[in-house]
C-alpha cells in the first residue's frame, strides 16, 4: 500500500465511531489456553498454537473430552480482541456460563472464565502470543497484511503441499473460492485441471451426473455421455462449494466414492478410478450440522482433515485499503487511492459491517469508479425490493446473482418469523418448521435479535 492510503486509512480508523478492539498489536496473535477444571478429564489441558479451539468428545476436535454428555462437537472458542467468544454448536445439552446456558448460541467471556458443558467443567484464557510478522502477505490472489490474513495464509501454504482434503469455512462473500484456487495453485497438481462444482446451485437429481457423469440414455434428456467433475479433474482438484448444501443421499453417494476412490457413470458399467484432491467449501457450520443429523459424521472425516477458518471482513479491516486499491488496479485505475476514496470516504468504508464481505467491497469500489461518486453505505444491507430486483441482479453471475436473491430473502423471512412471534426463538422455528439450530445460525448471519 502506498504511504498516502496507509495515513489516510489510519486517520479515518481513529475518527471513526467504529471502538478498536484491545488487542496485540501490529502482526500479534493472542492465542487460547483451556484448562479441564471438573469432569472425566479433569487436569487435562490445551495450549493452543491458534487463535480458536473446537471442543467436543469426537474426533477431530482440538480438545476432545470423554464425558458422554458432551455432544460431538459441542463449542467453539475464538479470540476476538482481548476477549473470548464462545459459541455453542447445537449441543444436546448445552453450554452454561454463569447462570446463563447457551444452545446454538454465542457468548463473551473474558479470560479466565469457567464454563460448563455437561458434567465438565473448563477455565478458558489466555494463552502464547504469535508473531506473525514473517509470515506471507500474499498466497495466489489471496491478499492480506492483518494477522488474522497472515495466520490463514500461511496454514494454507502449508496444507497447500499435501494431499489431505480441506475444508474451508466462511460467510458469503470471504473469498473461499479464492483459497480453494490458491491451495490448488500452490500444490504439486498446480498443472492438472481446477474443477468447481456449486453444490447449492446444482438440482439435487443431477447432481450425481455432475460429479460421477453419465452414458447416452442414462435418464431422460441424456442424448450424449458426459464426463463427470471427478474424471474431468483427474490429477489435479475439485472443489466442492457449499457442501452444506448436500441432501442425506447425495451425502451417501459422495462418501461411497471418495472411500472406494472409484465412481461409476449413471446408466454406466465400469468402475472407473479417480485421483483428485477435495477442497470443500460451506457457509454453514458443518459440526452444528453433525449434531443435529442434517451432516454425516463419516462424511465429515472425509471432507475436513484440515480445516481454514476465512474471516469476515469487519475483522480484518485494516485489510480495506489494500483491497480497495487492488480492485482499482483490476478496473484500470491507475491513479492514487485517494482520487476515488478520500480521507472522509475511507471512513465510512472503516466504519461500515460488510455483512457482504469482500464481494460486498468489491461492488463498491467498482460502483464508485463507474459513477465517480462514492457509494452510499447503509449500516444493514441494501434490500432487492419490488419488481426492480431482478433487474438489480440479473447482470451478476449466476452463483452471485442467486446468493443476493436468497440472502436478501432469508433476512426477510426470518424477521417475519421473529417479528410474529414476538421474538420467541422456538415458537419461530415451530412457524417455520425449520430446526432451531439453523433459525439461530440464520440469525447470527442475518444480524437479527
Amino acid at each position: 500500500m502506498v504511504p498516502d492510503a496507509r495515513l489516510a486509512y489510519a486517520r479515518a480508523r481513529m475518527s471513526s465511531d467504529r471502538t478498536v478492539p484491545i488487542e496485540p498489536s501490529g502482526r500479534l496473535v493472542r492465542t487460547l489456553r483451556v484448562e479441564v477444571t471438573q469432569g472425566p478429564d479433569a487436569g487435562k489441558e490445551l495450549v493452543s498454537g491458534a487463535d480458536a479451539i473446537a471442543v467436543g468428545s469426537a474426533e477431530g476436535n482440538d480438545l476432545v473430552l470423554g464425558d458422554k454428555t458432551v455432544s460431538r462437537f459441542h463449542l467453539e472458542l475464538r479470540r476476538r480482541g482481548g476477549r473470548i467468544v464462545l459459541t455453542d454448536l447445537g449441543s444436546t445439552n448445552g453450554t452454561r456460563v454463569g447462570a446463563c446456558l447457551l444452545v446454538s448460541s454465542s457468548a463473551m467471556l473474558d479470560p479466565g472464565g469457567v464454563i460448563s458443558l455437561g458434567a465438565t467443567s473448563l477455565r478458558v484464557g489466555d494463552g502464547e502470543i504469535v508473531d506473525v510478522g514473517e509470515t506471507p502477505g500474499r498466497l495466489g490472489d489471496l491478499c492480506g497484511d492483518s494477522a488474522v490474513m497472515r495466520r490463514l495464509m500461511a496454514r494454507a501454504g502449508k496444507v497447500a503441499t499435501s494431499e489431505v482434503s480441506v475444508l474451508l469455512l466462511g460467510e458469503s462473500g470471504t473469498g473461499k473460492e479464492l483459497v480453494a484456487r490458491a491451495l490448488h495453485d500452490a500444490s504439486p497438481r498446480a498443472s492438472e485441471p481446477f474443477v468447481t462444482v456449486d453444490c447449492g446451485a446444482v438440482t439435487p437429481s443431477l447432481f450425481q451426473s455432475e460429479l460421477f457423469g453419465h452414458e447416452r440414455g442414462a435418464f431422460t434428456g441424456a442424448d450424449r455421455q458426459h464426463v463427470g467433475a471427478f474424471e474431468r479433474a483427474s490429477g489435479g482438484t475439485v472443489f466442492l462449494d457449499e457442501i452444506g448444501e448436500l441432501s442425506p443421499e447425495l451425502q451417501v453417494a459422495l462418501l461411497g466414492a471418495l472411500e472406494r476412490r472409484k465412481i461409476r457413470r449413471l446408466g454406466g458399467k465400469e468402475e472407473i478410478d479417480i485421483d483428485v484432491r477435495l477442497v470443500s467449501a460451506t457457509h454453514r457450520d458443518l459440526r452444528a450440522q453433525v449434531n443435529s443429523g442434517a451432516f454425516r459424521l463419516d462424511l465429515f472425516y472425509r471432507v475436513a482433515v484440515v480445516t481454514l477458518s476465512i474471516p469476515p471482513l469487519r475483522e480484518r479491516v485494516e485489510d480495506i485499503p489494500l483491497l480497495v486499491e487492488r480492485f482499482l488496479a483490476e478496473a484500470g485505475h491507475a491513479g492514487r487511492l485517494s482520487e476515488v476514496f478520500p480521507s472522509d470516504a475511507l471512513k465510512r468504508l472503516a466504519a461500515h459491517a460488510w455483512p457482504g464481505n469482500v464481494r460486498e467491497l468489491r461492488n463498491v469500489v467498482l460502483g464508485t469508479l463507474a459513477m465517480g461518486e462514492p457509494a452510499v453505505l447503509d449500516s444493514a444491507p441494501e434490500r432487492l425490493d419490488g419488481a426492480d430486483a431482478f433487474g438489480r441482479v440479473k447482470d451478476l453471475a449466476y452463483r452471485d446473482a442467486k446468493r443476493v436473491v436468497m440472502d436478501d430473502f432469508e433476512r426477510r423471512y426470518v424477521q417475519h418469523l421473529l417479528e410474529k412471534t414476538g421474538g420467541n426463538v422456538r415458537q419461530a422455528a415451530r412457524d417455520g418448521q425449520m430446526d432451531r439450530s439453523y433459525l439461530m445460525e440464520l440469525m447470527k448471519r442475518h444480524r437479527l435479535r
